[in-house]
């Protein structure tokens, strides 16, 4: 009897728990419905590298490295592919639809140590700064081989020298 009680304790707080935080998640995709859904990468687009395999993180609001962006699925992480392309820079993301961030909207590119969820070594992260619509967020690619980090960041820089 005291063990089917407890049990049932334990039950009840995990499905709260559950309903806490998808409650929580559709409250963040409502209070983000403004944000505008990321471009697709469209024909004529030619890459100026090669892909670089890794992880996207995710998409944060521009200098809040915990407020996720909800909404289009920028918030979920998966493996991908991150293209720097003569139109801007191409998320290829595996089971998602993919994105292009427009060489006109990118802002800054940096390295961190962490966005929302995953913390590495100094520098493991490639930020992209860039204009969604009219709200500035950050996006998070982890590569999969360190040594494709800086490589990675410096094309990007010069694509925003050459569009300035």
């Amino acid at each position: 009897m005291d063990t089917t009680i407890g049990t049932l304790i334990v039950a009840a707080v995990i499905l709260l728990v559950i309903v806490a935080i998808a409650w929580g998640w559709s409250r963040r995709k409502r209070a983000q419905s403004e944000v505008v859904t990321p471009p697709k990468p469209h024909m004529g687009i030619k890459a100026v590298g090669e892909p670089v395999e890794g992880s996207y993180v995710s998409t944060t609001k521009a200098g809040h490295p915990l407020e996720r962006v909800a909404v289009h699925g920028l918030g979920i992480r998966t493996t991908g592919e991150l293209v720097v392309t003569d139109g801007g820079v191409i998320m290829d993301l595996a089971g998602r639809e993919d994105f292009l961030i427009p060489r006109r909207d990118i802002v800054s590119v940096d390295t961190t140590n962490g966005m929302i969820g995953k913390f590495v070594e100094r520098g493991g992260i490639i930020r992209i700064t860039w204009h969604l619509g009219d709200t500035l967020v950050d996006t998070g690619f982890r590569a999969r081989y360190a040594a494709s980090t800086t490589p990675t960041v410096d094309r990007i820089r010069e694509m925003i020298e050459e569009a300035q």
